[in-house]
């Protein structure tokens, strides 16, 4: 495929709402997780595992979307998890049980995993080198902008509707992927696709048995682990420990998105002049420091202003991590580009989904669950990127 300027264009809006599957699923209905622990008469901990179910459906999509997109092309399976989703999301409407509304939210996430994979096999079908890097780094911020829009929309909403109307709104984002998707030509030709599923599951052994593309699904398995605790846990801390409304709530959150979304801008403006393993480091050692400073000033009681800013600071690089990390895991593996990065993307998800329910483990009105999860996860991405990762670069 030929990437003229409008074609980039294109590609980049259009792999950039199907990769913000994850933060639309989740970020959206934040500002309502209260309200939906009070409507459902559940614990806090029962209301961030709808968050978990998600992530874990998410999770385990992408280990059978990749395989099925190096098979069969990427427009077919895309278009039908992207069906699958509109109708998984309009059983999260009418759900009256705590139960059927968790199946559904799996069934979502496990549906909505096609947009997230398949976006970034669609990337390395058409982009290698410093472009790549490029590439992703726009996706990334494209990507930045659902963290902005999702829970400012999802507050608003509850403004005028029950928190069911947010599952509404996101029927009619997977209508218009799915329209989207049909006016999306094929990137990956018939000759180059593998010849069966079964070679293409036989690829994960493979996979995992390079050291060095294992030391970044690690990585991002710790890393998205400890940004999956904040996602979990911020909503309880502003509207319980610091008694924000959920429209301010919201607001704080879109400004921590809107970090992350400006922050996608430095991997596309330094590719090919910066390496992207020192955009790596620079992405794993910051968050790191802010979580240990986020943590002291939970045990102090830090003044709102105070938490704000240091969560800016500690989640802001996941833009930074994210392109320079995914760029150089995808940049090896050619032909099993979306074997590659649904173990990528299952990794970056799985411990976060593990963790949500943690978060509130000892109640709705502390923040230390929270803190330590993300340093933990922090600091463990940082052993790896010293172990695994860049002695491949010396």
């Amino acid at each position: 495929m030929q990437m003229t300027n409008k074609t980039r264009l294109w590609l980049t809006v259009f792999l950039g709402i199907m990769s913000a599957m994850a933060p639309l699923s989740t970020d959206m209905y934040l500002p309502a997780l209260p309200t939906v622990q009070t409507d459902l008469g559940i614990s806090a901990s029962l209301a961030q595992l709808t968050l978990t179910m998600t992530i874990i459906g998410m999770a385990i999509g992408q280990i059978f979307t990749g395989p099925l997109s190096d098979r069969y092309g990427r427009r077919g399976p895309l278009f039908i998890g992207m069906i699958l989703f509109i109708l998984a999301t309009a059983g999260c409407v009418w759900a009256q049980d705590i139960r059927l509304f968790l199946l559904c939210r799996f069934l979502a996430g496990f549906a909505g995993a096609s947009g997230i994979v398949i976006a970034r096999a669609i990337a390395r079908d058409v982009c290698e080198g410093a472009e790549l890097t490029r590439f992703f780094a726009l996706l990334m911020m494209v990507n930045g902008l659902a963290p902005i829009i999702a829970p400012v929309l999802g507050g608003q909403i509850l403004l005028f509707t029950s928190w069911r109307g947010v599952f509404v709104v996101l029927v009619f984002i997977g209508i218009l992927q799915a329209l989207a998707t049909l006016a999306y030509k094929e990137t990956l030709p018939k000759e180059q696709r593998l010849k069966g599923l079964s070679e293409s599951f036989r690829k994960y052994p493979q996979l995992l048995r390079d050291r060095y593309f294992l030391g970044h699904c690690l990585l991002q398995c710790f890393v998205f682990g400890a940004f999956f605790s904040y996602l979990a846990g911020s909503s309880f801390v502003f509207q319980n420990i610091y008694q924000v409304s959920p429209q301010t709530f919201s607001l704080i959150f879109g400004f921590i998105g809107l970090g992350l979304m400006l922050a996608g801008l430095l991997p596309a403006r330094l590719a090919g002049r910066v390496p992207d393993e020192k955009l790596l480091k620079a992405g794993v050692l910051l968050p790191l420091a802010g979580s240990l400073f986020l943590l002291v000033g939970f045990v102090l009681d830090a003044p709102i202003g105070y938490t704000v800013a240091v969560l800016f600071v500690t989640v802001v690089p996941l833009s930074v991590m994210g392109s320079a990390s995914f760029s150089l895991a995808l940049s090896r593996q050619g032909q099993n580009a979306g074997s590659a990065s649904a173990l990528v993307g299952f990794f970056s998800m799985i411990l976060g989904a593990c963790m949500m329910p943690v978060v509130g483990i000892m109640g709705d009105h502390t923040a230390i669950p929270m803190s330590l999860l993300m340093v933990a996860g922090y600091g463990l991405g940082v052993l790896c990127f010293y172990t695994m990762i860049v002695p491949e670069h010396k």
